[in-house]
């Protein structure tokens, strides 16, 4: 090994693992940043390859800039405390009713909105759901941040990282379901069961019920259309095969315009009150990822899968369970990417692909920091005030994401 490649990746590891456990409590964009700088710092990344692997982020930035503005316009004009009395006066004082709720909740969204609305969008609306019942919000908030990852590949649009691993052209809606419906019923299920029992302690008992449910106004009515809306765009789209990140920037731009204009308040605070630090974050790790692209081991990964190509079964299992607990060990957008650049030089069988793609979306549920969208959660609830610490998570994901990857994947594999 070269001192080059040495040190490219010791600056990649030492700012992923920054990112993972955030030394001073400082957040992990800086930590992606600081790494990305240092590599065109010290000449082991050009600053034109850097660049373009910044821009290969764009879909992601627009996607992500877009239900960021549709969730804060919502919070602001009321949505969530308005979905919250709802979700409470159904549950009928049933804190397991309630739990239930929310997860089918999380199904719906991550269904149709993505994982990462989910965690952008649904979280804020849980929590105050849990305020309003008194009801323990852990097991509630834990729902949707397990949620966001096990339905994420129920459709295309499910999880922004699906384009990935398919080089830019997903299979059609029909192809797609015939692979991953039941595995993604599969994944849905055992960690709903899984999540059920653990938290039974915390879930069990009575909540309050029929609390005031303020009427909409006029600004929350239509921030709450935008969003049904938005979600029907991005089916469209994801059916037309288009990209979704531009669509769901107009979205969020012109819902924050539009209900900002209506309720005579300044967009700017609206956009004051935003995490942008999630665009850096993601910016950072793309050049991480180019970084250890040029250092070739993204070529070894390659290699690996085509050595197997002879037994295509068991490819798919090693690689998919490899992928998901290596999701955990650099977080899986920078895992998805070097998968789906292995994938487009080795050229292996479909199985092995929807094997990868199996792991890259469920995998991180077994830590906090695995994906984008579990970063995106923990955002949301500290806002709130609530923190849920490394081992805390663990605890839960290392009983949840195995069981529920062998689900899924042995459910892929019977389908041949």
């Amino acid at each position: 090994m070269s001192p080059a490649i040495g040190a490219t990746w010791a600056i990649c590891a030492a700012a992923t693992a920054g990112v993972i456990i955030r030394p001073m409590r400082w957040p992990e964009w800086i930590w992606a940043i600081s790494g990305a700088v240092l590599l065109v710092v010290t000449g082991l990344m050009p600053p034109g390859p850097a660049g373009s692997a910044v821009a290969k982020g764009l879909d992601v930035y627009l996607f992500l800039t877009g239900m960021m503005l549709l969730s804060e316009t919502a919070r602001e004009h009321g949505v969530f405390d308005w979905v919250a009395a709802a979700a409470v006066n159904a549950a009928g004082q049933s804190r397991p009713r309630l739990f239930l709720l929310v997860y089918g909740a999380g199904v719906v969204v991550t269904t149709f909105m993505s994982n990462d609305a989910t965690a952008v969008v649904l979280t804020p609306a849980v929590f105050a759901a849990a305020k309003k019942s008194k009801a323990e919000p852990l097991p509630l908030l834990f729902a949707c941040a397990l949620i966001a990852n096990a339905a994420s590949f129920v459709l295309p649009i499910s999880n922004p990282a699906n384009l990935v691993l398919y080089g830019g052209k997903m299979p059609p809606l029909g192809q797609w379901l015939g692979s991953f419906a039941l595995p993604s019923l599969a994944s849905i299920g055992v960690t709903f069961v899984v999540l059920r029992w653990i938290e039974r302690k915390r879930i069990a008992g009575a909540c309050d019920c029929d609390v005031e449910r303020a009427a909409l106004s006029t600004g929350g009515k239509v921030a709450f259309a935008c969003i049904l809306l938005t979600a029907a765009l991005l089916v469209t789209m994801s059916a037309l095969d288009q990209q979704l990140g531009l669509p769901t920037a107009l979205a969020g731009i012109v819902t924050a315009l539009g209900v900002s204009a209506l309720a005579r308040r300044s967009p700017v605070e609206l956009a004051r009150s935003i995490s942008w630090g999630v665009l850096p974050l993601v910016a950072g790790l793309f050049v991480l990822v180019e970084a250890l692209d040029r250092t070739g081991v993204i070529r070894m990964v390659a290699d690996a899968i085509r050595s197997g190509a002879h037994d295509p079964a068991r490819t798919a299992a090693a690689s998919g369970t490899v992928l998901a607990f290596a999701s955990n060990a650099m977080n899986n957008l920078p895992a998805g990417l070097i998968a789906s650049t292995a994938v487009a030089q080795a050229q292996p069988p479909r199985l092995v692909t929807d094997a990868l793609l199996i792991g890259v979306d469920l995998g991180p549920n077994l830590s906090v920091t695995g994906s984008l969208a579990t970063i995106l959660w923990l955002t949301a609830i500290r806002r709130e005030g609530e923190d849920v610490g490394f081992l805390a998570f663990l605890k839960v994901g290392a009983v949840a994401m195995p069981l529920a990857l062998i689900a899924a994947l042995g459910t892929r594999l019977l389908l041949g």
